[in-house]
């Protein structure tokens, strides 16, 4: 059968000025952590009426040109400094940029797109064995031939986490829209802890750190080979309405506590709860067991940075298995011990125990901190939608990966299409086919009724 997705060209794109000789950007501790990963985020658009074939694409890739310029760590190349950590030379090597053509329209695709297709739209290559000339930023471009676009975006997640990654694109639907950037971003070290600002006799959070510990020692001992393909994993998304978070939530409030108070789980614990019961009874674990779960949260505000910092601030944090009782149900509970670790994530000194004993303890071996236990990322906070890159020309449908996924499982928590409600969410699991199937399936998800967006295409 011949391809939907026509690959035309690929090309570098630079930067309009060329960067400052002599200078360098240097990865924090937080993001040598996540060398191992990779981002892929597509977003989807219908047709600018008054735009004709190949015409956005041409101002798309010009003011592309344009944007860079603003960010020369994008468009470096990759060397080691002395230590053998990895430093980005803001030497304007560029972005590779791949043009494509689809077929149908974008509202056609969209019916019946799943993981394998979506991932056409996002191009992505591995690290070469000399990464000095290996791109670590890339940019899809995909027309539909019946109407439409899709601009796919993906990055080594060791410098950049989806909130910047989000950000980024935003700066470059800004500079095609109006030519400024609306949300700048900044390139610095991580903030050290706040003189004065430390507790007296203050004990590290040792949970945190013995959670960092353990991923790096599992990593040395049993990740199997990585494959960027992940070919037997499937990815469903699923979108709650506001009304069906608000639900969930009232399932998952501790019982007996009164609503509007602090025993009430966000809508991220509530749906993060919701899936971790559901995916631990697909796996086989019945009574009070729950699957080992994770969940990463994005910490800027906690570290008291800006939105626009420009690294990874998404932390990981092991989840201890609920308690149950007869009289409880499975759902409180898991949104309770969720909640206890959010809580106890919101502190700044805790997330800075963490980076000091991460730079006091640098590892040559990298864990893979997606790579066993279920994981939960509350992407929340992303703001994907507001990309316009044309009057009217706004995102019908965003998604995200985090990879690879070789562990359990993997569930994203994204903001749903504005106008839909404050709660609404849209909910992004990646699982084995098999368990995906069950998935779809699962009685306690059914009782929300949430709206399949993306499925499996199972042929016979």
């Amino acid at each position: 059968m011949t391809s939907q997705v026509t690959f035309i060209c690929k090309r570098t794109v630079v930067s309009t000025k060329p960067a400052q000789p002599g200078k360098y950007h240097h990865p924090s501790v937080l993001d040598r952590l996540m060398e191992k990963n990779h981002l892929r985020i597509v977003y989807y658009y219908r047709s600018a009426r008054d735009v004709e074939a190949g015409e956005m694409i041409r101002k798309l890739r010009e003011s592309l040109s344009e944007m860079l310029t603003s960010f020369p760590a994008v468009t470096g190349r990759l060397q080691k400094n002395d230590k053998g950590q990895w430093m980005i030379k803001c030497n304007d090597a560029g972005v590779r940029m791949v043009e494509a053509r689809a077929r149908g329209s974008v509202e056609e695709w969209l019916k019946n797109v799943d993981r394998e297709k979506e991932l056409k739209l996002i191009h992505w290559e591995d690290m070469f064995q000399k990464p000095y000339f290996w791109s670590t930023f890339y940019v899809q471009v995909t027309e539909f031939e019946g109407g439409g676009l899709a601009i796919g975006f993906s990055c080594i997640h060791l410098l950049a986490d989806p909130i910047c990654a989000i950000t980024l694109i935003k700066a470059w639907a800004d500079t095609t829209l109006a030519g400024t950037l609306h949300t700048p971003l900044f390139f610095h070290p991580l903030p050290p802890r706040r003189l004065g600002n430390k507790t007296p006799n203050h004990e590290p959070y040792t949970a945190l750190i013995n959670h960092y510990k353990s991923s790096i020692d599992q990593t040395l001992s049993t990740i199997p080979p990585l494959s960027t393909n992940n070919g037997n994993n499937a990815t469903i998304s699923l979108s709650f309405t506001d009304p069906m978070v608000r639900a969930c939530m009232a399932m998952a409030r501790t019982p007996g506590a009164p609503p509007n108070t602090s025993h009430d789980p966000s809508p991220f614990e509530a749906l993060a709860g919701l899936f971790w019961v559901c995916l631990s009874k697909i796996k086989g674990l019945h009574g009070n067991q729950l699957l080992d779960m994770s969940i990463c949260l994005d910490t800027r505000k906690v570290l008291g940075l800006d939105k626009g910092y420009f690294g990874n601030c998404m932390v990981y944090n092991k989840v201890l298995q609920a308690e149950f009782s007869d009289n409880k149900n499975k759902l409180s509970e898991a949104a309770r011990a969720i909640r206890q670790v959010v809580k106890k994530m919101n502190d700044n000194e805790g997330i800075m125990d963490l980076i000091e004993w991460l730079e006091n303890n640098d590892h040559n071996s990298l864990p893979l901190m997606n790579g066993h236990d279920l994981i939960c990322a509350n992407l929340e906070g992303l703001d994907p939608y507001s990309a316009v890159f044309k009057d009217g020309f706004e995102p019908v449908r965003v998604s995200c990966y985090m990879e690879p996924v070789v562990g359990l499982g993997q569930v994203l928590v994204l903001p749903s299409l504005p106008g839909e409600g404050a709660m609404s969410r849209l909910v992004m699991v990646t699982l084995s086919e098999d368990d995906a199937i069950k998935l779809c399936e699962d009685d306690l998800v059914l009782q929300f009724c949430p709206t399949i967006t993306m499925g499996m295409m199972i042929s016979n």
